[in-house]
């Protein structure tokens, strides 16, 4: 088939690119002229984990191509996906300007029958603004189609490729078949294709992430009250996470949310909601809690240095805002930066990936390394931020040679509390017990 995708971001990029990986001939746009001739010459712009390979497979073998001309990409295509960004407004609603506006110019473009496809995570009635948007301009027949996508950065790959359910909101009989046969290829193991209305497609995506967006603050609750209660939260994770009802996802607790996806629909969700009168009281209290939790290490570490943090120098190990990725928006590591910066205190970071990224944002204000260890170097304590797996079984004898001080605050509980108290160190972690190896001495 022949695909044109709208926009070479995380989602466009991703799609595009798996979509020319099972045979389909796919032409990318994107506005951006210095992108677009990275693209072209083989040079991928995003860091996800076996995309590279699938990229330049299909750029070699003339199946993946990308243009700045939207006449040139959707000329002959019959599938025309919208993966356009949705920011956030300052009241929480998606900004829909770069939807509406190339729904706009399609219809200025287009001379015979496409189905286009809302692949970005816009609201409810989306579909219907880009519908009414083309036919302003264009009086023939077109089908739009919401096809939300459930892509995990870090394995974005395996969910294109292998997904668990494909939904697939459409109006009409022709647009379904169309969609049928565009994702035949990729549930052959039996995994459903889900036909639904096109409002109800529209509210799955966001109603998914608020579910897991809430999960995740309900277990940072729950770690809230195991500090306070005497209790280890990884306990409480096993005994619930085994009830099949509940599920073992999602269910580690740590130091928030972040990235482009829960934050920014959590918020849309509530934009909505209020649009209809209806106070979705849920939500509110899942983003309180996010916001206050990806500060929750500062108290623990205030107090370890009784408050004074002026002149402290602090390691931080992941930037991102999980692993597997460079994507550092809404990380809890720039909150925890900030927040030490003020004190007056310094870091120094490590990320396998985000730190072009972040420096690209913060400049100089802290330092950056080139590997993990080099940060620690006459650290007051190392401070862990993001889950990185190199992160989990690290040479602690070389963090007991860099750091001054024998202290790590655990925003990802990365460690056994007993086995690092026996190594000597004061270990600060989120739901669980504070391992202070003077304990045994007082």
């Amino acid at each position: 088939m022949k695909i044109a995708v709208v926009g070479t971001g995380y989602v466009g990029l991703v799609t595009g690119t798996c979509f020319a990986e099972t045979g389909n001939d796919v032409t990318c746009v994107d506005i951006d002229k210095k992108k677009v001739e990275k693209l072209s010459s083989g040079q991928i712009t995003i860091y996800e984990p076996g995309l590279e390979k699938l990229f330049l497979r299909n750029v070699k073998e003339e199946r993946l191509r990308f243009t700045t001309s939207l006449s040139e990409g959707i000329r002959d295509a019959e599938i025309v996906f919208l993966a356009l960004p949705t920011p956030p407004g300052e009241d929480g609603s998606a900004d829909l300007k770069y939807i509406l506006g190339v729904a706009k110019d399609l219809g200025e473009l287009m001379t015979d029958y496409k189905v286009i496809i809302d692949k970005s995570t816009v609201p409810v009635g989306t579909a219907e603004k880009v519908y009414a948007a083309i036919a302003k301009n264009y009086v023939g027949d077109f089908d739009v189609v919401s096809n939300p996508e459930f892509l995990r950065e870090g394995v974005a790959v395996e969910d294109f490729m292998k997904p668990d359910r494909v939904v697939i909101g459409a109006a009409t009989e022709r647009a379904r078949k169309v969609m049928g046969e565009l994702y035949g290829p990729f549930v052959r193991s039996g995994n459903p294709i889900i036909f639904m209305d096109v409002r109800s497609a529209e509210l799955t995506k966001y109603a998914a992430n608020s579910f897991l967006a809430t999960k995740i603050s309900f277990m940072n609750e729950i770690a809230q009250l195991c500090e306070r209660l005497g209790a280890d939260v990884d306990m409480v994770r096993r005994g619930i996470g085994s009830d099949d009802r509940i599920g073992k996802r999602f269910l580690f607790p740590g130091i928030g949310y972040g990235g482009s996806c829960f934050p920014k629909d959590v918020q849309a969700l509530v934009k909505s909601s209020k649009e209809v009168a209806y106070d979705f009281q849920i939500l509110n209290a899942v983003m309180d809690v996010n916001e206050k939790q990806k500060l929750h290490l500062l108290p623990k570490i205030n107090k370890y240095f009784k408050g004074n943090l002026k002149g402290k120098r602090f390691a931080l190990w992941g930037l991102a805002f999980k692993p597997n990725t460079d994507d550092i928006r809404e990380a809890p590591a720039l909150y925890i930066i900030d927040e030490l910066l003020k004190a007056g205190a310094s870091v120094s970071a490590y990320d396998p990936e985000a730190v072009n990224n972040v420096r690209a944002l913060l400049g100089d204000k802290i330092s950056f390394t080139e590997n993990q260890y080099d940060c620690l170097e006459g650290a007051d304590a190392l401070i862990i931020a993001t889950e990185w797996n190199e992160f989990r079984t690290p040479n602690f004898l070389k963090i007991v040679t860099a750091l001054k001080n024998k202290v790590i605050f655990d925003g990802r509980n990365l460690f056994e509390t007993d086995a690092i108290k026996e190594l000597g160190f004061y270990y600060e972690s989120v739901g669980r017990a504070v391992a202070d190896p003077n304990e045994s001495e007082k």
